[in-house]
């Protein structure tokens, strides 16, 4: 389990790589959705999401062994770039593993950073058996996207900051939910800062496996796949759940129109650019307003690297 060392220790590896984003808020969002909105904006992270964070906390911990070897991951887009990001900071080899049908901008930025990317069709097993044959064929280290105790304990660190630039407590904190990695890493974050503020994580309807597994306990796969939030296609792991289970409070589900409409208010209102899977927590928050009326609420907004050729509005 990732204890408070873990994620203080991972602050500390990771700050000189990474910037540490604003908080932002904006009155029109607040009004409409009857709370105070603390937005902890990653998008401006490097790379333009969180994941530069996990993977940079996972790669400079590798030993000068495993570094002459390279790393991989499988990744539909941020993590890839985080780790082809982090493998450049410390002057390795990265081999991405990524589906054919991932956005080409975000293949595009992968490349950018000097990483290799290998095509594969667009399913786990399919991204599973990529990495395992480059594991085998070079001997690169295996930097998973989200069950890793080093991945978890640096995606932690938004919270922290978000909860170190707060004068009060937040009564709660949202994130979206894919893997879970984001959504761990920031429920132990306020369970070790600030353990009276509640976690609650956003879903699209269309990828709704992690709803699933909170309410029976063992990973469900989603009964279909079908959203614009493509950073959120992917399954818990036993260990997320575990975390996720024992520390956050709920798990909200939201339709593409509701994450589509948080995506253009935030666009309109707040003059940021942010992608669909970053708009999720809002959504769910605006489409639950009761829940949440009167409170101060975090949100992390998780990422801005949207397909400009693609916008749903």
């Amino acid at each position: 389990m990732v204890n408070f060392n873990d994620i203080r220790d991972a602050h500390e590896r990771i700050q000189n790589y990474i910037h540490r984003t604003p908080v932002m808020t904006n009155q029109t969002i607040n009004d409409l959705a009857g709370a105070h909105i603390y937005f902890k904006c990653e998008n401006f992270q490097k790379i333009g999401a969180f994941k530069a964070r996990g993977g940079l906390n996972a790669v400079l911990q590798l030993t000068e062994e495993q570094l002459a070897k390279g790393v991989t991951t499988h990744s539909s887009g941020n993590h890839a770039q985080a780790i082809a990001y982090a493998a450049r900071q410390v002057g390795t080899k990265a081999y991405i593993v990524m589906p054919r049908t991932a956005p080409q901008v975000k293949k595009d930025a992968v490349r950018g950073y000097g990483a290799e990317v290998i095509e594969c069709e667009p399913t786990l097993e399919a991204r599973e058996e990529g990495v395992r044959e480059i594991m085998e064929r070079i001997g690169a280290e295996l930097v998973h996207p989200f069950d890793d105790n080093r991945v978890i304990a640096g995606q932690a660190t938004a919270a922290k900051e978000l909860m170190e630039e707060m004068s009060q407590p937040l009564q709660t904190i949202m994130a979206p939910v894919g893997g879970g990695g984001l959504l761990s890493g920031t429920a132990l974050s306020t369970h070790f800062l600030s353990p009276e503020t509640e976690v609650i994580a956003g879903e699209p309807e269309g990828a709704a496996d992690a709803i699933l597994s909170f309410q029976s306990g063992q990973i469900e796969k989603a009964p279909y796949i079908n959203t614009i939030a493509d950073g959120l296609l992917t399954n818990l792991s036993e260990r997320t759940l575990s975390i996720i289970q024992r520390h956050v409070t709920a798990i909200l589900t939201v339709s593409d129109p509701e994450i589509i409409a948080a995506m253009r208010l935030v666009w309109e209102r707040m003059k940021i650019v942010i992608e669909p899977s970053a708009a999720v927590p809002l959504a769910a928050l605006l489409k639950n307003k009761e829940q949440f009326a009167g409170q101060r609420v975090g949100i992390i907004i998780t990422g801005g690297n949207v397909d400009l050729g693609k916008l749903p509005f």
